[in-house]
């Protein structure tokens, strides 16, 4: 499969482009947000969505906790664990289960429903909208007189980059 010529943020961790950029308007987005809805973003909380939004890939708790030791925040789990956990509360990043990671939310502040597109050999993280999946999901929980509280997709592959370096031609 061809990368696609789509420079969507959602497609920015498997394409060329400028990730300063990408994570400078995003951490700005944020920012907003948080203040919308009053909501204090912390120097730990701040530094932890940086952290996440350096790389376009899901992290481990444990790994934001030694760079937020590193830049002097403390080496206990629980300041990570609650700055990430405030960060997906208020919407700024997501738990992508698979990976019992988090990965900073490209679309803060709009009303969306990712599916969480994860490379298996380079661990790249692309939140990819995905409301017709979402529309599915609520159908079929609807035929049945479910009620989803809480519904994350996530589909492991091969990005474009690990596709063309690995002479697969495709994903599996």
């Amino acid at each position: 499969m061809a990368p696609s010529s789509k420079t969507a943020p959602e497609l920015a961790a498997f394409a060329a482009h400028d990730h300063a950029g990408c994570a400078s308007s995003t951490l700005h987005r944020a920012q907003a947000v948080a203040q919308e809805k009053g909501a204090r973003l912390t120097p730990v909380r701040l530094r932890a969505l940086e952290i996440l939004l350096e790389e376009h890939r899901a992290m481990g708790a444990y790994e934001v906790l030694e760079r937020l030791a590193a830049d002097g925040f403390g080496n206990q789990p629980p300041v990570a664990y609650r700055a990430l956990e405030f960060l997906v509360e208020t919407g700024l990043a997501h738990r992508v289960r698979r990976l019992n990671a988090f990965a900073a939310c490209m679309h803060p502040g709009e009303d969306h429903a990712p599916v969480f597109l994860i490379c298996r050999t380079c661990g790249a993280v692309a939140e990819a909208e995905a409301e017709g999946v979402r529309v599915a999901l609520m159908a079929a929980a609807a035929a049945v007189d479910f009620t989803v509280e809480r519904a994350t997709v996530e589909a492991l592959g091969l990005c474009p980059r690990c596709v063309e370096a690995e002479g697969a031609g495709g994903a599996a």
